[in-house]
């Protein structure tokens, strides 16, 4: 059993998992500067890191009411929303955070959660498929999970990795006008630019994007075993994640290769751990917080009956998302 009650281990956990988080940033940090050094030298170095921070500090977030409106989700009256938003106004005093995120439902029967916005002006989209299949318990385990996302500030942290990886992508783009002043060359034995240094310009994105998969992963487990601390309840997320996996699976597979066994994608290329893997990590804590865990007595969930049709499987919508 993970001995989370013991706060030096709970400490060096939070301190080893800060440390990966850091050590992905700076590899992906460290090819944006090659690139740049490949190309003009250390005021590249320095040009691409100012920019990189600029667009960061300085690009307009998107409002969380905006992507809402995105997805057509409609807001839960905190006053009248019952034992949900009682739920979610209650794990987001557990996690400390300066104001209540507001809960949204999405009308949509697929099995989803997400969060979006900052600390202190955040917004948790649950579906109703989600509030449906799971009975409170495990919908606790989720919200806790979206919650600890947001207070660990999972979403500037991805932005961060995210416009760095952008500027690497734009820089690549320089190879292929290398290697057109390159071909003169092959016929004359002068290259202007050395092969190898075209090649890892060419190759960075990729290297960036499994290292921005690689920040994404460790986030969410982060985000598991800090939920499961609120809620004093691994078992209860560890249930959700079962359900999530029954139900919605992988829809592209399941249309495309209907009845076929699915073949696991290898782990570099995975946003998110195996479902098998997080649940695993979950179930080895005994209890992950020393908040005790509470009872949840089960009552009618929110429903968005009346609000319009509601979509069986996921759709594109004009606005360019998938629910």
């Amino acid at each position: 059993m993970s001995p989370f009650l013991d706060e030096k281990r709970r400490n060096e956990h939070r301190l080893r998992n800060l440390t990966h988080s850091v050590l992905l940033i700076g590899g992906i940090g460290a090819l944006l500067a090659f690139c740049a050094w490949l190309i003009w030298g250390w005021p590249g170095v320095a040009g691409a890191f100012v920019l990189s921070l600029a667009l960061f500090a300085f690009a307009p977030s998107v409002p969380a009411d905006t992507v809402m409106r995105m997805y057509g989700a409609r807001r839960v009256d905190p006053r009248h929303g019952g034992q949900l938003a009682r739920l979610v106004e209650f794990l987001a005093d557990r996690a400390e955070l300066p104001a209540h995120p507001k809960l949204y439902v999405v009308p949509s029967m697929t099995l989803n959660a997400f969060a979006t916005g900052r600390p202190d002006a955040a917004a948790i989209a649950l579906t109703e498929g989600l509030l449906r299949r799971l009975d409170m318990r495990e919908v606790a385990g989720v919200i806790a999970h979206e919650i600890s996302h947001i207070r660990n500030n999972d979403l500037r942290i991805m932005g961060l990795a995210d416009t760095m990886s952008r500027i690497t992508q734009m820089l690549s783009y320089v190879a292929v006008f290398l290697v057109l002043l390159n071909l003169p060359g092959i016929f004359t034995g002068e290259l202007m630019v050395p092969w190898l240094a075209i090649v890892l310009l060419y190759l960075a994105p990729t290297l960036s994007s499994l290292l921005q998969l690689g920040l994404s992963r460790a986030r969410e487990y982060d985000a598991d075993l800090e939920g499961a601390m609120l809620t004093g309840d691994p078992v209860g997320l560890a249930s959700a994640l079962r359900q999530l996996e029954r139900y919605q699976g992988n829809f592209w597979e399941d249309l495309i290769f209907p009845g076929m066994r699915r073949i696991p994608q290898p782990s570099l290329l995975r946003s998110h751990p195996t479902t098998a893997e997080r649940i695993a990590r979950l179930m080895s804590l005994k209890r992950a917080s020393e908040l005790a865990p509470f009872e949840i007595p089960e009552q009618p969930m929110v429903s968005l009956v009346g609000f319009g049709p509601i979509q069986m499987r996921p759709r594109y919508r004009w606005t360019g998302v998938w629910y």
